[in-house]
């Protein structure tokens, strides 16, 4: 069956709201629940072996599954089986965007001594309100010699230590010079009080010494490689990144080099999500095409199986050709869910072979896109041994009405604008048209529950 011919049929079933597709349709059986917090617990799905089905045909089952149970599902399963992976020792520079492998402690107060955070003078804050004789100076990198006592002052620059004796600092804007028309003049006035410690950082305030400041699990952003090189960490210990085999399926499928005849398609797929797999940490290893028939799928699934995720993008549908599951339950696949009440995206599966956890995700390409985001990105990020997989799904101001008919979760293609403050949706032609994705940087997202958005309303957004 050809890609064409199934994402019209896949997207009709989208656009439409069908709950179904017809007699082949199948839902995966209700059979436990997984351990995950107990305010989720009920409404996420085990697995379970299927019985090999006939091409075509499903295992029997229940109702899809909504957005957020789908997510719940996929994070509580492969937090559930997952492994720790292999650790790796790694230079900083090579840092950014790696999990970190073991916590980090400071090797000493941070700060080291404590410091001033403002340009102005040292003083003892009980001697304030007055005039003060200046004594000496002291600058971030250096330490002030002498003692300050009574009726004197230090000038002092943001970041250098606290002279001894001093417990607070006037910011330079409070102060003024004594014979001010005098570059030599040594006295400064101050004509308000302070507080004691006022605008000083003690020492230690910001990490302790042997205190943990960052946890095994991090995804280490620019401000985690500035604390490995605050803490003396010339080389991180790292998780190895996983590597995800990503399958490509159908006939009508040909690689980008070559030239398409007018029933054809190029491979975009399986780059798509290459770059996706990059951008979330893991290895993506792209396989050749699987051929709509069993035997070939099954060559390129057991290939793929060899990884540490398998990402398999179309022939999850109900056609006659789509032979994907059926091949998965030759390799004693367990599913959770294989529909998922979104758009695009619906006939979503999630399961388990061989050890490794899969995707069968739907082939138009914008289903594909969006079921990697919020689906596969957070199963791939719990396998990098990262601990934390946030959505983020802020809220922008609609530039425009926005309507569609309740029943499924949309992510449909949009403009945020450069402040973030308000979204337009971007006109498409359905799942299929990636120039309409490509001139997207984000995605709205519309509640399954909820119609009608007027112009100016809030709505939640998915940064692309």
């Amino acid at each position: 069956m050809s890609a064409a011919h199934r994402n019209r049929r896949s997207d009709r079933g989208e656009d439409t709201l069908l709950i179904g597709f017809g007699a082949l349709s199948y839902r995966a059986r209700i059979l436990g629940s997984l351990r995950v917090p107990r305010a989720r617990q009920s409404r996420v799905l085990a697995p379970r072996k299927s019985l090999a089905p006939p091409c075509g045909l499903r295992i029997e089952g229940v109702a899809p599954l909504t957005f957020t149970e789908a997510r719940e599902t996929v994070v509580a399963a492969v937090r559930a089986e997952r492994k720790a992976p292999a650790t790796e020792e790694i230079p900083l520079e090579a840092a950014a965007g790696r999990v970190l492998a073991g916590d980090l402690a400071a090797d000493r107060d941070s700060p080291a001594v404590a410091r001033s955070v403002r340009d102005g003078y040292a003083v003892r804050a009980r001697d304030l309100p007055g005039e003060f004789e200046i004594v000496g100076e002291v600058r971030a990198g250096e330490r002030y010699a002498g003692v300050v006592g009574r009726g004197e002052a230090v000038e002092i620059m943001t970041g250098a230590p606290i002279p001894a004796g001093a417990d607070a600092v006037v910011m330079i804007e409070h102060t003024r010079r004594v014979d001010g028309s005098n570059p030599a003049s040594r006295r400064v006035a101050i004509d308000r009080s302070a507080e004691p410690h006022q605008f000083i950082n003690p020492q230690g305030c910001e990490a302790a010494a042997h205190e943990v400041v960052l946890r095994a699990g991090t995804r280490l952003d620019y401000s985690g490689v500035a604390l490995l090189a605050a803490f003396g960490r010339h080389k991180a210990m790292v998780y190895r990144k996983p590597s995800v085999a990503i399958i490509a399926t159908g006939d009508e499928i040909v690689e980008v080099h070559e030239t398409p005849a007018e029933f054809q398609i190029r491979n975009s797929n399986a780059w798509s999500l290459g770059a996706q797999v990059a951008r979330a940490g893991g290895i993506p290893q792209i396989l050749p095409v699987a051929r709509d028939t069993v035997e070939h799928t099954r060559e390129i699934i057991g290939k793929g199986l060899a990884a540490d995720l398998v990402l398999l993008s179309g022939g999850v549908s109900a056609g006659k050709y789509d032979v994907v599951e059926p091949v998965l339950s030759g390799f004693g696949a367990e599913f959770y869910f294989d529909r998922v009440l979104i758009q695009p995206g619906q006939p979503l599966v999630f399961g388990r072979a061989g050890g490794k956890f899969f995707f069968g995700l739907p082939g138009n390409p914008a289903s594909t896109m969006v079921t990697f985001e919020i689906f596969a990105r957070a199963a791939l990020e719990l396998l990098s041994g990262q601990e934390e997989t946030p959505l983020w799904m802020p809220w922008a101001r609609l530039t425009r009405d926005f309507r569609h008919r309740i029943g499924l979760t949309r992510f449909l293609p949009a403009r945020l604008s450069d402040d973030g403050a308000d979204v337009t949706p971007v006109d498409w032609h359905g799942s299929g048209d990636i120039p309409a994705i490509a001139r997207s940087n984000a995605y709205l997202v519309a509640d399954a529950g909820r119609a009608e958005y007027p112009c100016g309303e809030p709505i939640r957004v998915l940064l692309k």
